[in-house]
């Protein structure tokens, strides 16, 4: 169990969220003898309550609090108040990902730089760079356990027939496909079972096999005696003083009561969407815009990857389901070569979804899964294999996250309200895509490619970017406010730019040199 604090303990880190950013802050701290408290909204689930189910599994553990999509995107038009598809509970989305840890390339911290300025966008460079992530890097693959790396030893997870598939096909067309690199166990490790194949990694693992903060970080944590989680404190405000410091949260807790907890540091890691919106809610005469928000940029520069699906079915049985969710990548388009169209590069993840969540995202603007193809391709479900398009989503300022005007929640603050809209870059991406999926899929006899288009966002990130200039971004790059030392950023919403790469091994890495940071400072009495 946590160790209890005092609500006038003024000498804690007050971490919002548990997912890969504050389950990791929160450890990464303890481990240095640095006491926290984690407030997180959601309710604290344990192994039993992990089902292979996915509808059942959804609807458990996502965050499905009021929320309004908008703006000309087909995601908006399909799921109008589910923008996210991201977890509300212990563990964050680290419950819900499908694993996959790979690095950012480096000509993805220079996006500006590589391609100048892009009308209608908001690209920027991070303030830091491959190089200086790259030893955080591997203490992450280390710390989740990724095969396939060095830090770990631990091999690959094989070739799945989804994969044979995936690969026979890429050959095809002299494009390369890479087995993936996975936060999975492929053998014992760190306590931990090796991999079961049972295919529900996006539902939790039943057996502890992927990496979570829910079972990882948090419980190493609270062992240090250095921390205390509290579950089902959902975070209303962050409070601050005469000077514009932070000096504590006001949050709802488990039994609705509202409390203040007095704090030394704040680190926000409640998600891109979350995360703003906590910043936005905590305006007051100091900061009549938000907190953290002179660069005006809190909220803006929402991403969620270029995504859409291609699935193709074919004469013979696939059983794309008997293996990892995840089983290999082409990433023959993952670099920035704008003769193909477009700036920036993406990657087509062999992705297996279900059968319930295929009939669900195979045509949402189906009318309830009527139709002669859609019926078909549904019968044809275990002849499919298929991708996960996962391609660099530019920055622009009106993709954004603000307070709704008059709906509020039952806590009493303004519901969040999504705008998300393609650039003319995204389209030309996802069509790219499309047609190098089919050229794929033909070449090794798929009778048939359906298309599908974005369903909600498992990657958030913007929002509250990173930049070396005030004027530009939120945080600096250790993901600490410009604008109050003691504030600071621990989730995806710090990323500058999307990158084509999922963000969790980023996240993680981000966090534990933050955590090296804000260690050496606190130490120097400087935070």
């Amino acid at each position: 169990m946590s160790r209890q604090f005092d609500l006038n303990d003024d000498g804690l880190v007050v971490i919002i969220g548990s997912g890969a950013g504050g389950g990791t802050l929160a450890n990464e701290l303890a481990q240095k003898g640095i006491r926290s408290v984690v407030l997180e909204a959601g309710k604290r689930f344990t192994m039993e309550d992990i089902e292979n189910d996915e509808w059942g599994m959804f609807n458990k553990i996502s965050w499905l609090d009021q929320r309004n999509l908008v703006g000309p995107s087909r995601l908006a038009e399909d799921f109008p108040h589910l923008p996210a598809w991201i977890v509300k509970g212990v563990g964050g989305s680290t419950i819900h990902w499908a694993g996959v840890a790979m690095r950012f390339q480096e000509h993805e911290f220079k996006m500006k730089t590589l391609n100048g300025a892009i009308p209608g966008a908001n690209v920027e460079d991070w303030p830091l760079s491959l190089q200086d992530l790259e030893p955080y890097y591997a203490l992450a693959e280390r710390k989740m356990g990724v095969c396939g790396t060095e830090a770990t030893g631990m091999p690959f997870h094989g070739k799945s027939t989804h994969y044979q598939v995936i690969e026979a096909g890429a050959n095809r067309i002299g494009a390369r496909c890479e087995q993936a690199h996975l936060a999975i166990n492929t053998r014992p490790f760190d306590g931990r079972a090796p991999c079961q194949v049972t295919g529900f990694c996006m539902q939790g693992c039943r057996f502890g096999a992927k990496w979570s903060t829910m079972y990882t970080e948090i419980p190493k944590a609270e062992a240090t005696g250095n921390v205390e989680v509290r579950p089902n404190c959902m975070a209303l405000r962050i409070e601050h003083d005469r000077d514009g410091k932070a000096t504590g949260v006001l949050y709802v807790d488990a039994d609705g009561v509202e409390q203040f907890q007095k704090a030394r540091l704040v680190a926000v890691a409640a998600n891109s969407i979350e995360s703003p919106r906590l910043l936005l809610n905590s305006a007051s005469s100091l900061f009549p815009d938000g907190l953290a928000n002179s660069s005006g940029q809190v909220g803006k520069n929402y991403m969620t990857h270029v995504t859409g699906g291609s699935y193709a079915e074919f004469d013979h049985p696939v059983h794309m389901e008997r293996s990892t969710v995840v089983p290999g990548i082409v990433k023959e388009w993952d670099d920035n070569d704008p003769s193909r169209g477009h700036v920036g590069g993406y990657e087509l993840e062999a992705l297996h979804l279900g059968l319930p969540f295929m009939a669900a995202f195979l045509d949402p603007g189906a009318a309830n899964g009527w139709g002669r193809q859609f019926a078909r391709s549904m019968e044809n479900y275990s002849r499919m294999a298929g991708f996960w398009i996962c391609g660099e989503d530019l920055a622009l300022e009106t993709n954004r996250i603000t307070l709704h005007p008059t709906e509020r929640d039952p806590y009493g603050l303004p519901v969040p309200v999504v705008h998300k809209a393609d650039h003319d870059n995204d389209t030309r991406m996802r069509n790219h895509a499309y047609r190098m999926s089919k050229e794929l899929f033909t070449a090794i006899g798929a009778h048939h490619v359906n298309d599908l288009p974005p369903y909600p966002a498992s990657h958030n990130m913007g929002t509250n970017r990173m930049h070396a200039n005030a004027r530009d971004g939120v945080v600096n790059q250790w993901g600490q406010s410009h604008d109050i030392d003691n504030l600071f950023i621990s989730d995806g919403s710090q990323f500058t730019s999307s990158g084509t790469e999922n963000p969790t091994l980023t996240i993680v890495a981000l966090t534990i040199r933050q955590a090296e940071y804000i260690a050496e400072r606190m130490t120097r009495g400087e935070l």
